[in-house]
Order: structure tokens, then C-alpha cells, then sequence
């Protein structure tokens, strides 16, 4: 399974062009309200087990990629978000950059194994600066999975 595999279209967010800034708390509401529109999951809960991971270490891991995440005990499957962002977003990654990318990962709490697969494979895809940069040029949500499939080679109907 590949991160195409767990992202929808409307489970991702670009940031406009002119929003000079915008801040790490903003990136974990949206997160949230992604995952709640497209989930049986409530805001609140997903704001706060995103939250918890995070308050005990960033989840930013440098060049420009950040992948918050955390288990739910109400989820059967995994499921991401993205955030793509033209402008920094200052986000605490370990290699005191900003970061551009954004990808939120929940699992069911029984799936811990998947659940570290699921973040080497996000975290591998990433690792090429000319893909990060394609992918920033995306204009929706359509256009993100189809960089992603591309990349990760899989073939969407």
C-alpha cells in the first residue's frame, strides 16, 4: 500500500500562494479537520492525539517534510492527510528548517507494525528534492495523487 493509497482528494490542502504564514497550530487544526470531514473521527480527537505525539517530539524531519501521526482506537485502516505548502512553515524539524510538506498519518491502535511501514515508506518517497519540488507545484488534490501514483508507480483507474 502506498501513500496514494491511504490520501483522498479531499484530505488535501494547499496553501495559498499569499498566506505568508502559516503557523504550526494552524497545520495540526487542518489536519484535524481533514481527517474529521472524511472519517467518522471527531475534530477534538484527532486535534488531540496529532497534538500529544507532537508535544513529545516534533515530527518535522528535515528537508522540508514533516509527517505528524498517532493511533486511533476507532480506525479499521490507515489514513492520510497533506499539507502542501509554497510558503515555510516553521515547524521544530530536527534540522532547524522549515518545512514545506506535511503528511498526516493515522493507524488503528492494533497496527503499530503497519503503522512505522506506513512512515519509512512517507519518509522515502520524500527523500528526492526534484520530487518534493514537482509535488509543490500541485494545484489541487487531483493533482498531488497523481504525482504521488506516478512516483510510487502505481496505476489509478
Amino acid at each position: 500500500m502506498g501513500l496514494v493509497d491511504l490520501l483522498h482528494p479531499r484530505r488535501v490542502y494547499i496553501v495559498p500562494g499569499d498566506v505568508a504564514a502559516f503557523p504550526k497550530s494552524a497545520c495540526m487544526q487542518t489536519l484535524a479537520q481533514m481527517f474529521a470531514a472524511t472519517t467518522a473521527l471527531p475534530y477534538d480527537d484527532v486535534l488531540r492525539v496529532l497534538q500529544e505525539r507532537e508535544d513529545l517530539q516534533s515530527t518535522g524531519l528535515g528537508e522540508s517534510v514533516a509527517i505528524p501521526h498517532g493511533a486511533v482506537e476507532a480506525l479499521d485502516h490507515q489514513v492520510g492527510a497533506m499539507i502542501l505548502s509554497p510558503a515555510p512553515i516553521e515547524f521544530d524539524a530536527i534540522d532547524g528548517k522549515p518545512v514545506h510538506i506535511i503528511v498526516g498519518v493515522l493507524s488503528p491502535m492494533r497496527a503499530a507494525g503497519e503503522h512505522l511501514k506506513t512512515l519509512a515508506r512517507i519518509s522515502r518517497l520524500l527523500r528526492t528534492i526534484a520530487f518534493r519540488a514537482r509535488l509543490l507545484t500541485a494545484k489541487n488534490g487531483e493533482d498531488a495523487l497523481a504525482y504521488l501514483a506516478a512516483e510510487e508507480g502505481v496505476v489509478k483507474p
